[in-house]
């Protein structure tokens, strides 16, 4: 028996080969599990593009089994549940079916549809209208600093322009990068303290001990090496986050808005014809 099976496998994958090869034929049923029939095009699928025949028969073989496994697993399931169990799981499966689809459907007219660009007007009109949820929930900083080695003979010069940061300062400093451990110096981004504090626990030290304030100068030094480092703005949790941290949100939030108003309209829409087309009626 084993060894008919194993010659039915290998003259099936040798049909499904040759088939790439002939013009389009009806249908051809290669298991039955009951009612339900396997197709070789179903199995063609299941073929890479290089393969052996010993691949070919393992890859065949274990689909057939797994395939028929499931298929008899699902009958006796059906014979063995009680009725009202079975009503259930097919509404369930119905109404899966239905989500999935029209799903899709909504999803690729609100690609179609939808403007997605958000222009500054929209953005500053929605925020002014909703800032309360836009409270923080941690503190933000605005702050430049650099990481030197301890010893670094040239952390006077550096301090300095650091302090005083003008153009010429800025240009200076980026020219001598390569010599820090670690910097920023873009002070005009807000960022969270948590990520900040991660890359300089002294820093929290100093934020809990006394509390940071706008335009603070802090050097600090541990095993790593010295930081320098300058506070140019902060906002305290439960503050109100500013437009520009928030854009992207923001951005998020009317688009999504756009797409709920195109689908309550879509629905509306579709109703309304059916109505007129006689297709959707209630029955008094």
């Amino acid at each position: 028996m084993k060894y008919k099976s194993i010659l039915w496998i290998v003259l099936t994958v040798s049909a499904i080969s040759c088939d790439y090869f002939r013009a389009p034929q009806p249908k051809e049923a290669v298991a039955r599990v009951g009612d339900k029939f396997l197709y070789k095009d179903d199995l063609r699928a299941l073929l890479p593009a290089e393969y052996t025949r010993e691949d070919s028969i393992a890859i065949i073989s274990s689909y057939l089994n797994n395939w028929a496994a499931k298929e008899l697993m699902l009958a006796n399931a059906k014979r063995n549940l009680q009725e009202d169990k079975i009503v259930e799981f097919e509404t369930l499966v119905d109404e899966y079916r239905t989500d999935l689809y029209t799903k899709a459907y909504k999803e690729g007219l609100v690609n179609q549809s939808i403007d997605t660009v958000v222009g500054q007007g929209d953005l500053e009109t929605f925020y002014q209208g909703n800032k309360e949820i836009f409270r923080l929930n941690e503190d933000l900083l605005k702050l430049r600093y650099i990481q030197l080695k301890e010893n670094h003979s040239g952390i006077q010069r550096i301090r300095d322009k650091f302090k005083r940061f003008n153009k010429k300062d800025q240009r200076e400093l980026d020219s001598l990068s390569l010599q820090f451990r670690a910097f920023s110096l873009n002070d005009s981004v807000w960022v969270k303290a948590g990520e900040v504090f991660r890359k300089i626990p002294l820093l929290q030290e100093q934020s809990t001990q006394n509390n940071l304030k706008k335009s603070q100068f802090f050097e600090l030094q541990d095993s790593l090496g010295v930081y320098l480092v300058h506070i140019n703005d902060l906002l305290k949790r439960q503050e109100i986050a500013p437009i520009e941290y928030v854009k992207p949100t923001l951005r998020q939030i009317i688009i999504n808005q756009r797409k709920l108003e195109f689908v309550r309209k879509l629905e509306k829409d579709i109703i309304n014809d059916a109505i007129t087309k006689k297709q959707f009626e209630i029955y008094e």
